[in-house]
């Protein structure tokens, strides 16, 4: 087990992983790999995080609360339990208008590189 992973073997609560910090954005790693990584996110409400894009497709899924996602310009409300697949280098920001967690999963692709 790499230091920044959860523990192997060992069970867990995906949600409890992450605590609120107040005026932060928090992330755990839960799996990371040179395949693609699983991290999990807590944003504290009225945080963003800045605009940015990545050379892979991303599933994120709400495990608490709820977020904003612009994608390409385009508003997505995600509520407790929903997801939406990121395409690569498409451009989004996340908009915590109350507080959320959310886990993301990158699986890189044979032709795609970091």
């Amino acid at each position: 087990m790499k230091a920044n992973e959860l523990e192997k073997l060992k069970a867990h609560v995906i949600v409890e992983i992450i605590r609120y910090v107040p005026n932060s954005v928090v992330s755990k790693t839960v799996v990371k790999k040179e395949t693609g990584d699983v991290t999990a996110s807590s944003f504290d409400e009225g945080e963003e995080l800045a605009e940015k894009s990545s050379p892979f497709d991303t599933y994120i899924q709400i495990i608490d609360g709820a977020a904003e996602v612009i994608v390409d310009g385009k508003k997505f409300k995600l509520a407790l339990g929903e997801g939406l697949i990121i395409p690569a280098h498409t451009k989004h920001i996340f908009n915590a208008d109350e507080q959320f967690k959310m886990l993301s999963t990158i699986i890189k692709g044979e032709n795609e590189t970091s």
